[in-house]
């Protein structure tokens, strides 16, 4: 019998798609990934072609599997996170989606959004979902496509449609509409699903108007998703393993323990805080959410989400071509002029927790003629620094303790110098683990958890390790100057403010 020894993990995000291979120690031994078109049909509208992902997908995994030098027999299982609340609705007879998929940045449904709550439906909303109503999350994206796309509607009523976020709809593209199922955490990010009693809530398919009839199963993170069909990457491979990719992120980074905390820094930057088995209601803006569900135990989490990091240096690429790669903004940001007090507030989509602005719009503030690229960097870092402390202020106000340390991950933590600013404007110590793509890592142990590549969750905290620690080097006084400064740039975006 041949051994399994590796597993595999899809990362599905906003920008592009990943596949990483992973041993029974966590570690990657082999990896591929490529980027996608985004799509910007009107000012805040963003929408990817599902099918270029699921072509993308299939191919990267194939090169990840050449790359690592294992037999497809050898892999044990598949884990999937994915960009949330991205919404897909394809025909249930060809898997053809009837619109492009609504990325979760999207903004077109704003204006519904607003109506539902000047008529009284957030609180609703909240006690059931933990969600504040907002065109972020899938329910209204749905609703949208069923409402534009003529027919939708009448199809969806007959049962010839389905609906899901983007690990439904790879699932149901690798077991060849065999499966129609997604999990817990990224149920919780549709507003259509009851965070407690763990089912579809009726009340909230009617005030959005969603049929049941095109929902998925809800599974728990760690379960049978199916299996892929031999000819697709050589051999048959269980799916055993689902998450939303920051909840991910959190079993990646072996945050386990009520208390605990990570961030992650990717196109947008998503902090989570484990609260434990009970969901812990938010009165400053931030969202009750699954971070997990294993064994049929639930654990939760705060969370606060931003919705630009890592766009804001894409931004800087392809928009104001004013450097040629990410890695760029270390260096610049670090020869920026620092008597020149620019911010930057990436609002490109609007603004995230804990602002809930969907109408703000982006600004650069402070400009002189003496400011060039190089302070226009530091200003987008620093941003997603701000950002984070605005994050971790309401998880205090809503009475969590005090941080004593911050997991970060993601692509933008290669960046010594953004670090170091991060934990020079929280005050607190920051932490990199060995594996920065714990959003991958933390798919495949959810995978390997059944496969008994890991034994429980100390198993998967036992594999993490540090790769670098950085600590606050500010004096208090310059940090909250920084801080307010960035505050009163924010203020002046604000449309609601």
């Amino acid at each position: 019998m041949t051994e399994r020894r590796a597993i595999l993990a899809i990362d599905q995000g906003t920008t592009s798609s990943r596949a990483m291979l992973f041993d029974s120690r966590g570690r990657p031994i082999g990896q591929a990934q490529k980027e996608f078109e985004q799509h910007f049909p009107r000012s805040g509208w963003v929408e990817h072609d599902a099918e270029e992902i699921w072509r993308d997908t299939v191919e990267v995994v194939r090169q990840a599997i050449r790359n690592a030098g294992v037999e497809p027999s050898q892999i044990a299982a598949i884990g999937i996170t994915n960009q949330r609340e991205t919404t897909v609705i394809w025909d249930r007879k060809t898997g053809v989606p009837i619109h492009r998929a609504i990325v979760w940045q999207d903004r077109r449904t704003a204006e519904a959004c607003e109506r539902l709550r000047e008529d009284g439906h957030a609180e609703l909303v909240q006690d059931r979902t933990g969600l504040l109503i907002d065109s972020y999350f899938s329910a209204t994206k749905a609703a949208w496509i069923l409402d534009q796309v003529p027919g939708a509607r009448a199809r969806a009523a007959r049962g010839e449609l389905a609906f899901g976020t983007i690990d439904t709809f790879l699932l149901w593209r690798l077991t060849e509409g065999a499966v129609h199922a997604t999990d817990a955490t990224n149920a919780a990010r549709t507003m259509l699903f009851d965070i407690k009693r763990h089912t579809w809530d009726q009340d909230l398919l009617e005030l959005f108007g969603v049929p049941a009839a095109i929902l998925p199963e809800v599974r728990d993170s760690s379960d049978d998703f199916g299996t892929t069909p031999k000819d697709l990457f050589g051999s048959p491979i269980p799916i055993l393993g689902v998450a939303g990719d920051q909840q991910a992120a959190t079993v990646g980074q072996a945050c386990f323990r009520p208390g605990m905390t990570k961030s992650t820094y990717g196109t947008g930057c998503f902090a989570l805080m484990n609260t434990g088995t009970q969901p812990v209601r938010s009165h400053n803006r931030l969202l009750t959410t699954i971070a997990y569900r294993i064994g049929g135990e639930t654990t939760y989490a705060l969370e606060g989400s931003i919705f630009v990091a890592g766009a804001a240096v894409q931004w800087l690429r392809d928009g104001l071509k004013i450097i040629g790669s990410a890695a760029e903004t270390q260096a610049l940001a670090r020869s920026a002029d620092p008597n020149q007090s620019v911010y930057m507030v990436p609002a490109f989509t609007g603004l995230g927790a804990p602002y809930w602005d969907p109408h703000a719009r982006g600004a650069i503030l402070g400009l002189t003629r003496a400011t060039g690229p190089a302070e226009i960097a530091r200003a987008a870092l620093e941003a997603v620094c701000f950002q984070t402390r605005d994050l971790l202020e309401a998880m205090t106000a809503d009475g969590a303790a005090p941080l004593d340390t911050l997991r970060v991950d993601g692509g933008m933590v290669a960046n010594d110098w953004m670090l170091q600013t991060l934990a020079d404007v929280l005050g607190v110590p920051v932490e990199r683990p060995v594996v920065a793509e714990t959003t991958a890592l933390g798919a495949a142990c959810l995978a390997g958890l059944r496969t008994g590549f890991f034994d429980g969750l100390e198993g998967i905290s036992a594999t993490w390790q540090s790769a670098g620690r950085f600590e606050p080097r500010s004096d208090e006084q310059e940090r909250e100057a920084r801080y307010a400064g960035w505050l009163d740039a924010v203020k002046r975006v604000r449309h609601d403010a």
